[in-house]
C-alpha cells in the first residue's frame, strides 16, 4: 500500500484536484492501472515465483537425500540389526524435523501469496475508487466525500 502511495505522488495524482477532461483523466488512470498491473506480475515474477521455486528444489533434493539415506540404511540394518535401529529412529526423527520445516515454509509463502493477492484487490478497489472521484463534477459534493470516506476506510483496514 505504502508503495502505491509514493507512486501516486511521484505521478502527480492529487485526487482533490478536479479533472481537465474526463476521458483524458480516465485514459490516465487505466495508463496508471495498467502500470500497477505489470507491477505486481514483475514483483509476483522476481519474488514469489523465485521463492516457489526453490522450496520446490529444496524439497526434491530432499526427497532425493532421504532415498539415498533410506538405501545405506537399510544395507548396514543387515549387518548390525540392533545397533542401526537406534540410528534409524534418530535419522527419522531428523527428517520429520527437516519436512515439517519446509512444510512452514511452504505456508509462509501460501500466506505471502493470500496476503499480496488481497493487497493487489484493496488496490484496485482504491484504483476504481480514485477514478470514480476523478470523474466526479463539479455539483457531486455529496458523492465526492462518500468517495472519499471510502477511500480513506479501505487505506486504514
Amino acid at each position: 500500500m505504502k508503495l502505491a502511495f509514493e507512486y501516486m505522488e511521484k505521478a502527480c495524482i492529487n485526487p482533490s484536484e478536479p479533472p481537465e477532461s474526463v476521458k483524458t483523466e480516465l485514459a490516465k488512470v487505466n495508463k496508471r492501472q495498467d502500470d500497477l498491473i505489470r507491477f505486481i506480475r514483475h514483483f509476483e515474477e522476481k519474488q514469489l515465483n523465485p521463492m516457489i521455486r526453490a522450496v520446490h528444489s529444496i524439497a526434491a533434493r530432499f526427497d532425493g537425500i532421504v532415498k539415498a539415506l533410506e538405501t545405506l540404511v537399510l544395507l548396514q540394518l543387515e549387518k548390525n540389526q540392533e545397533k542401526y535401529n537406534t540410528v534409524l529412529q534418530r535419522i527419522s526423527d531428523k527428517l520429520t524435523e527437516h519436512a515439517n520445516v519446509i512444510n512452514n515454509q511452504g505456508k509462509q509463502i501460501e500466506t505471502l501469496q493470500q496476503t499480496q493477492k488481497k493487497d493487489n484487490s484493496k488496490l484496485v478497489k482504491l484504483i476504481s475508487l480514485y477514478a470514480d472521484l476523478a470523474s466526479c463534477g463539479v455539483m457531486d459534493g455529496k458523492r465526492k466525500e462518500n468517495l472519499k470516506a471510502e477511500i480513506m476506510n479501505l487505506i486504514n483496514e
